[in-house]
């Protein structure tokens, strides 16, 4: 998959994503900034402040001197991560957007304040680039495979922007995963590489923390007329032995598949050699609005997983609960450090 938007957004809430700091937010909330939803207008809806935006909205800026000429919003990553892209995203904002924006990242472990984070090292993701109004400015960072935990929105002067995405690989700090993890979480480095369909719903999506709470909040496809089916491919965020497998077909009722399969492949380079998949669940009939979980034995190291729905429908969650090798924790670690 090469659309830079389909990579996990680092910064979305449902990651624990936070903004931690911003210079002004007169007429909206800097927090709206990762909300998880798409932006919202309801024209004439007007507050003690003016118009009401689904968005960060800064005063009209008047330079006082050197250094005063933008405004700043500092958002801790829900998933540290190497960025790929960045979204800034001026939905509804027409005649007061910003004309250009930035974006810088750093590496801050813990829990840093707004007053540590203000003073730390920055490094440039995104130099200064023009926005237009009303739209999804999208941007590919150049190529920077440090792992980073924060990002600085600049906008010049000032203005509004209703989202802003943070899209990249996440890269899990070892110290802090047990010895049964979920392999396959968006949060743990999990990622969609390829997909046979998405019509309805996003495949990523069933990488997300917690239960889908509709199925708008999973993958989906388009209803198939051939004898083919549909499928999913993920990469690990860290290769390791499966050791259960949970396919969640909740609140997908008429609409789910009839049976489902799951695959896994030792080594990346041989995706496309069929001999040298090994089965992890064979074909197996799926049940609607269901929490479907099955013991893994004696599974291999596997790096990806394919699961295949038969024909097509729907799927809330996939979740691949396994451990990895010592080797593995030193790679990560050598990742972050």
């Amino acid at each position: 998959m090469t659309d830079v938007t389909q990579l996990t957004d680092l910064a979305a809430r449902a990651l624990g994503g936070g903004v931690v700091y911003a210079s002004d937010e007169f007429f909206a909330f800097a927090a709206d900034l990762i909300n998880d939803h798409a932006p919202t207008f309801t024209p004439q809806s007007f507050g003690a402040r003016g118009q009401v935006y689904d968005g960060w909205e800064t005063r009209r800026r008047r330079p006082r001197g050197t250094g005063d000429d933008h405004d700043v919003a500092i958002v801790r990553l829900g998933a540290p991560g190497v960025i790929h892209g960045v979204v800034i995203d001026t939905a509804f904002f027409t005649g007061n957007f910003p004309p250009a924006a930035s974006v810088e990242a750093c590496r801050m472990p813990g829990h840093p304040s707004p007053d540590e984070l203000l003073r730390a090292d920055w490094t440039p993701v995104l130099a200064r680039a023009a926005l237009k109004g009303d739209a999804r400015n999208t941007f590919e960072t150049r190529g920077d495979e440090r792992v980073y935990t924060h990002v600085r929105l600049r906008i010049y002067p000032d203005g509004g922007v209703a989202r802003l995405r943070v899209h990249g690989e996440a890269v899990p700090d070892p110290a802090l995963l047990p010895e049964v993890f979920d392999l396959a979480a968006a949060e743990n480095g999990g990622t969609v590489t390829a997909c046979s369909n998405m019509f309805y719903g996003s495949a990523p999506k069933m990488l997300l923390p917690g239960l889908a709470r509709s199925m708008g909040e999973g993958w989906e496809t388009s209803r198939r007329r051939d004898d083919g089916n549909d499928w999913v491919l993920v990469r690990l965020g860290v290769p390791g032995r499966v050791q259960l497998a949970e396919i969640d077909t909740s609140h997908f009722k008429g609409n789910a598949p009839g049976e489902f399969r799951l695959r896994g492949i030792p080594d990346a380079r041989s995706l496309d050699s069929p001999g040298d998949w090994v089965e992890l669940l064979p074909r197996t009939r799926a049940q609607p609005d269901t929490r479907h979980r099955f013991p893994v034995s004696d599974a291999p190291k596997v790096t990806h997983v394919r699961l295949d729905v038969y024909p097509d429908g729907g799927v809330a969650r996939l979740r691949l609960w396994g451990g990895i090798s010592e080797k593995q924790r030193r790679r990560l670690a050598e990742r972050h450090f």
